[in-house]
């Protein structure tokens, strides 16, 4: 299916140096950042108090968030779990914190500002265990990221897997720039969001590197650099469909979702534009400075004993 065809390739490798050269400054720009700033992690990775109320109809979140600030309560995170009567209000960790005292001044400060709430649970959450959920996410990113070499690896060439996984390594890392940048909150579900960009990337990688090995073994007389042209030109298309039904989903969950989703919508929006960018802009120019060529994928014939050039045999 496609919305339009171009007929003339869009000489894209041309430009492929100042392309590069801007993911190269924005790529250090997100490590710099992360490196001075450093990301501003939830509760589930620091430790802290959880507290679910629930009230007898909808409440206003803003209410309750309002009230809890003018207590002195900073940082804290309050959203639905459930359904709309249901409230989790997240808390920092705090030195010589008591739950049941929290649990107590929490509920006291929700009676003024949003009566009606009634306390389901109070909960601590320590430090280690947000140790052990940080860990175990970076192992799932680390296995995610040897998972995509291997497999690209296995269905191309190993250069295709090296250009596929820096352009995608370098969407991740700008995505935590942004949250380092600006201080947002970075919790599991952005993590998760972080992990789908991954995977979303890499989609876009294999559609335009099968579009290039279908090109290098049908078409003859042209120069790698037209073959990478020609293979992002034809499916520029399918990226516009594939990706703007994409991102006006998320786009959705950004403005109407509420604060649960925001992070993570937030998270994918950047993902997935930079996730175009680096599919097509970064892993492409990657491929052809590695030196792939058309004998990389098509096999030589093999010449019979005994035979002249025509294959006949003398």
């Amino acid at each position: 299916m496609e919305f339009f065809r171009i007929k003339k390739d869009i000489p894209f490798m041309r430009h492929a140096l100042v392309f590069n050269v801007i993911s190269l400054i924005t790529f250090l720009l997100a490590v710099f950042f992360l490196a001075t700033r450093g990301l501003h992690l939830s509760v589930e990775f620091t430790g802290g108090t959880l507290i679910e109320v629930n009230y007898s109809q909808a409440t206003d979140l803003g209410k309750i968030r309002e009230g809890l600030g003018k207590a002195g309560y900073t940082d804290i995170t309050v959203q639905n779990f459930g359904s709309s009567r249901d409230v989790m209000i997240r808390l920092p960790l705090k030195a010589e914190q008591n739950s049941a005292k929290i649990g107590e001044a929490v509920m006291g400060v929700l009676d003024a500002e949003a009566p009606g709430a009634s306390l389901r649970r109070v909960e601590f959450v320590g430090p280690q265990v947000g140790r052990e959920l940080a860990e175990n996410g970076a192992l799932a990113l680390l296995l995610v990221i040897i998972g995509i070499v291997i497999y690209l690896a296995m269905r191309f060439e190993w250069r295709f897997s090296v250009s596929a996984i820096v352009a995608n390594l370098h969407d991740v890392i700008i995505i935590l720039g942004f949250f380092a940048f600006f201080q947002w909150e970075f919790s599991l579900s952005v993590l998760a969001a972080v992990l789908a960009v991954l995977g979303y990337s890499v989609n876009e990688s294999v559609v335009v590197f099968d579009r290039v090995r279908e090109t290098f073994r049908k078409v003859r007389g042209l120069t790698t650099p037209q073959i990478l042209d020609h293979a992002i030109t034809s499916t520029i298309s399918r990226t516009v469909i594939t990706h703007g039904s994409t991102q006006v989903m998320v786009l959705s969950m950004l403005i109407f979702g509420g604060e649960t989703l925001y992070y993570f919508s937030l998270a994918l929006t950047i993902g997935i534009c930079f996730g175009i960018y680096s599919s097509v802009l970064v892993a492409s120019p990657l491929v052809m400075w590695l030196g792939v060529s058309r004998e990389h994928f098509v096999k030589p014939k093999k010449q019979i004993e005994g035979a002249n050039e025509d294959g006949a045999v003398v």
